[in-house]
């Protein structure tokens, strides 16, 4: 398997996750002007799991280092692959209930508030899992995050008061998938051996980088009809999702769509896991989850969210983009 051992690559890496996992949400965006975002994240759910594969037979079967994808599914210890797809399991709730979030609030709220409170826990259950990096520079990272978040709510409410709808909602939901998805991380960094520096051997028993993302991408698709068919049945706004829309209102470009949202993130995902190699599975975590203040950008400036916010709220949307960049910034410095 192809193996990072570069610090500043490792960090660039997770710029690259940072991106995908920011910018995935626009195909939902752009899908549902046209059908519920439940339609839409089955083909996420396949592409997710498509893209694993793919890494999986490419840069997870070359290279000199670790062992080959089923070389390695082969030797793998039964509770660490469990780990991962227990990891899958995990995220997929949280991340259906983020959609949900982003259809109610938009991207620029559901973000910063959902994704940037796993962000924070995340960093906290990662490390204590692994004991990988600074702690007291990932803990200022993490706090300077939640100011952040706090502004972004502060922000939301003023616009939610302005047009006459209730913030809670969007809110509520965003906190609940932000605290559940804080945890699975930590799941599929458990479940992934060490490499020896010197041999470049991968520990036995545990898994590649490469096999926990597909292990991981099994868990999200198979709960899927689960997590996603409860949220049809029972959605959190509007009316239930029939299944047969699936294959009666969609075409080839909105199944294209949603699996290249799901490829999108994933990308982001397994560069966030190969990178954790070199840059400690804390900081791969953290810094790939600045992908909030992505979605940020994206829903203040491009899908114009907050168009007829009253005044002072751009000056919370600024203060809270600066406690991003404070907070990432300490994350990137904190590898010890």
């Amino acid at each position: 398997m192809i193996i990072v051992e570069s610090y500043p690559i490792a960090v660039a890496m997770c710029v690259v996750t940072m991106l995908c996992w920011g910018s995935w949400a626009n195909t939902q965006k752009l899908a549902s002007r046209e059908w519920r975002f439940q339609l839409f994240y089955w083909d996420y759910a396949i592409g997710v799991l498509l893209l694993s594969l793919l890494l999986a037979f490419t840069m997870g079967s070359t290279g000199s280092g670790g062992r080959g994808f089923l070389a390695d599914l082969h030797q793998a210890d039964a509770r660490w692959l469990g780990s991962a797809f227990l990891g899958g399991v995990t995220f997929n709730l949280a991340n259906i209930l983020l959609v949900a979030a982003i259809d109610i609030a938009g991207l620029a709220v559901a973000f910063p508030v959902g994704v940037g409170l796993a962000l924070c826990l995340g960093v906290v259950t990662t490390f204590i899992a692994t004991r990988q990096g600074n702690a007291p520079m990932l803990g200022l990272g993490v706090a300077a995050v939640m100011v952040a978040i706090a502004l972004d709510a502060l922000a939301y409410r003023k616009l939610a008061a302005n047009s006459k709808s209730t913030p809670a909602k969007g809110i509520v939901i965003s906190v609940v998938a932000g605290l559940l998805m804080g945890w699975f991380y930590s799941f599929v960094a458990q479940s992934m051996g060490r490499i020896d520096p010197a041999t470049k051997l991968l520990e036995p028993g545990k898994l590649s980088p490469y096999t926990a993302i597909v292990l991981f991408s099994a868990g999200l698709l198979v709960s899927n009809f689960l997590w996603n068919s409860i949220m049809m049945v029972r959605p959190l706004s509007g009316d239930p999702v029939p299944f047969r829309d699936y294959f009666t209102t969609g075409n080839a470009r909105l199944h294209g769509i949603g699996i290249l949202g799901g490829m999108i993130w994933n990308t982001g995902m397994a560069f966030s896991i190969v990178a954790s190699t070199a840059a400690g599975a804390a900081l791969s975590y953290g810094l790939g989850q600045g992908a909030t203040m992505i979605g940020a950008i994206w829903g203040v400036f491009i899908w114009k969210e907050f168009h007829g916010a009253p005044p002072g709220t751009n000056r919370l949307l600024g203060a809270m983009f600066l406690f991003y960049v404070i907070g990432l910034s300490i994350l990137i410095a904190s590898k010890s």
